[in-house]
């Protein structure tokens, strides 16, 4: 697990956060390549499962997985298309079988 240290502004003193493991059902992924670190997603989200990246301009933390109520809304405030994939829970994704070629779709 990678550790993220911030430094309280005026205490001089550094505050310690450590996301929790990724689980089966991590509510959002975050494409480190696409994200530009506009941290957006940070202040949209209701519940604050994500806490902004101290290197500036580094993808958000996700710090509170199974915190996540999964609204989308990071995902729609996301100014770079495909920068987060939400992901339902295993329970309700859908898949779809096609009856004349058998083809398995999963959503």
């Amino acid at each position: 697990m990678k550790e993220q240290h911030r430094k309280k502004k005026g205490s001089g003193q550094k505050c310690y956060a450590f996301p929790n493991k990724s689980t089966p059902s991590m509510p959002i992924v975050i494409d480190e390549n696409l994200c530009v670190g506009c941290n957006r997603c940070v202040n949209i989200c209701t519940m604050d499962i994500l806490v902004p990246n101290p290197q500036k301009g580094g993808p958000p933390i996700v710090l509170y997985p199974e915190e996540c109520y999964r609204e989308g809304d990071c995902v729609t405030e996301c100014p770079v298309q495909g920068a987060i994939t939400f992901r339902h829970p295993l329970m309700n994704r859908v898949h779809y079988k096609n009856k004349e070629t058998g083809e398995i779709k999963h959503t």
